[in-house]
């Protein structure tokens, strides 16, 4: 759902630019509270894994592809905040390196598939799991329902977006329904995807995941009769509690679904690319800026074996964003660190 340069006239480009910007300092603040020492480098690591796995686009109807958007993903397991910067350095980083989605339009994007989604899937899924039972599995149905939610949610923003500042003259209605019809189909994919990753990251480390802290009921025991709470087990030593093999282990995941898997992703145009063309509202589209970018495309310029420009290509996206994300998170990680330690000399 990659809004190109001339989708949206330049006063409402720079409108969602203002929201953008607004939403990524409000996140910057909010996610000081979410990450922590060990969460801090897995939140770059989630940003590295959108990154590949929206570029494994999945067949979702004749002449039609879909991709992750991952805001519900992002906002799951690192928190919402932490989420929406984890979509926006994606987006960045595909706009900046591969001309994928427009530079003017990124404050669409960012608003449109960091924001909103983040922001409908964590309120759904928040909402779920107060009246799902307090078990892990109940946070993997949670994540399916607030991913399925968050696509045809973020369709229908882009469709608000366009009424107020599309380039073309489409009929909305039109524009509507054929967003959320393809959008619905893609969230269906969306949905899978994150259900299967949460539930994979909570089957080894429930701790690592944000969205799922507290929920754990506690163990019984049946002592003469009734139940009561067990003892509390003792805490594992920092070593052994260490997230260093879940980040080896996405990190080597993320590699290879972008330097390897990509390679089979389907060809067709995604869902805003289809409707775009159908309707008409791609008439006025214009040139990315960043088009004659080594990188654009997703292909390594002047190597001309396919697999091998794609794969290289997918494989530096994942390493530059797994080190700009973990960069900025740890600059936010450790902005919350000093300002504690700050307090603590005021107070004494």
């Amino acid at each position: 759902m990659h809004v190109p340069d001339g989708f949206i006239d330049a006063p409402v480009s720079a409108a969602t630019g203002v929201v953008a910007a607004a939403a990524v300092a409000v996140s910057l603040r909010g996610a000081r509270k979410e990450l922590d020492e060990r969460t801090a480098p897995l939140a770059g690591l989630v940003a590295a894994f959108i990154f590949a796995v929206q570029m494994l686009n999945f067949p979702v109807a004749a002449g039609t592809s879909g991709h992750l958007l991952g805001g519900a993903l992002a906002a799951i397991l690192v928190g919402p905040c932490t989420g929406v910067l984890c979509v926006s350095v994606v987006l960045l980083m595909q706009g900046v390196l591969f001309a994928d989605g427009g530079l003017t339009a990124l404050g669409v994007n960012i608003t449109d598939m960091a924001l909103v989604t983040v922001v409908v899937a964590y309120a759904v899924f928040r909402g779920l799991l107060k009246v799902l039972p307090r078990a892990r599995r109940s946070v993997t149905v949670a994540s399916f329902a607030a991913a399925l939610i968050s696509v045809p949610a973020a369709a229908c923003a882009f469709t608000l977006i366009y009424a107020l500042g599309g380039t073309t003259d489409v009929p909305l209605g039109k524009v509507l329904t054929a967003m959320v019809g393809v959008h619905v189909l893609i969230g269906l994919g969306e949905a899978a995807i994150t259900a299967a990753t949460v539930g994979a990251v909570i089957a080894v480390r429930p701790d690592l995941v944000y969205g799922a802290r507290g929920l754990t009921a506690p163990l019984k025991l049946r002592v003469n009769g009734e139940l009561v709470d067990a003892p509390a087990a003792p805490a594992a030593p920092v070593a052994a509690r260490s997230p260093r093999r879940v980040w080896i282990a996405g990190l080597v995941t993320s590699l290879v679904l972008a330097g390897f898997v990509s390679f089979y992703a389907s060809a067709s145009p995604d869902g805003l690319e289809k409707v775009a063309a159908d309707q008409g509202i791609d008439r006025k589209a214009e040139d990315h800026a960043a088009k004659d970018s080594p990188l654009a495309d997703y292909g390594v310029k002047d190597i001309t074996d396919a697999r091998l420009s794609g794969g290289l290509a997918g494989v530096i996206g994942v390493g530059a964003t797994v080190v700009v994300g973990t960069g900025v998170f740890l600059v936010v990680r450790r902005r919350r660190t000093d300002g504690a330690a700050a307090r603590v000399e005021e107070t004494a």
